[in-house]
């Protein structure tokens, strides 16, 4: 096993200063979750429905969208399994609008949630065959590594928790890169 370093005073979502390829792509990926995460932070309906101009786009509805997508990807892409309610068939194409009915409590229990199963899913299956493993991405026809869908992941976190650093700064003006150090995500 490597050696996986990161400093004393580094939050947990830190990326390792050094390490292998597995810790570094898990490690980006947790930072963007508790970066994405600390920007919906703390908010009642009213501030998780705050749109930016002619987006329909709403840190509810991000919330909503990112716990599909990491039940979609830790279970059907990574498995070929189903992912269980409120995540089944059609929840990715309503996730951003669905949202507005629902309670902030809900919301927020159901992102967190879902990334604790993910974070789990795939450190399982990283143990198992690494990051070279093929996966089904829903399709037994077409598989590629795990790396590639971890990567996948990163990829729609980077997009979406840029579009959470517009919406939370437009809600009470909340700006920033991370978290605060001090600053605690539930999983």
């Amino acid at each position: 096993m490597s050696e996986q370093t990161t400093a004393a005073s580094d939050p947990p979502w830190e990326p390792p200063l050094a390490g292998e390829e597995a810790a570094h792509l898990l490690g980006a990926l947790d930072r963007q979750r508790a970066t994405f995460r600390w920007k919906a932070d703390g908010l009642d309906a009213v501030g998780l429905a705050v749109r930016v101009g002619a987006s329909a786009l709403t840190l509810g509805g991000l919330l909503k969208h990112l716990a599909v997508v990491e039940e979609e990807i830790s279970t059907w892409r990574l498995a070929g399994q189903r992912p269980g309610e409120p995540f089944e068939e059609g929840a990715h194409d309503s996730s951003f609008t669905s949202a507005a009915g629902d309670e902030p409590e809900q919301l927020y229990r159901w992102y967190d949630d879902a990334v604790v199963r993910s974070r789990e899913r795939f450190a399982a299956a990283l143990a198992d065959d690494g990051l070279d493993q093929r996966v089904h991405l829903g399709r037994p026809e077409l598989t590629v590594s795990l790396r590639r869908l971890l990567f996948d992941l990163l990829e729609e976190y980077g997009r979406h928790t840029g579009h959470a650093d517009l919406l939370r700064e437009a809600v009470d003006g909340r700006v920033g890169e991370d978290p605060p150090p001090d600053w605690r995500v539930a999983w």
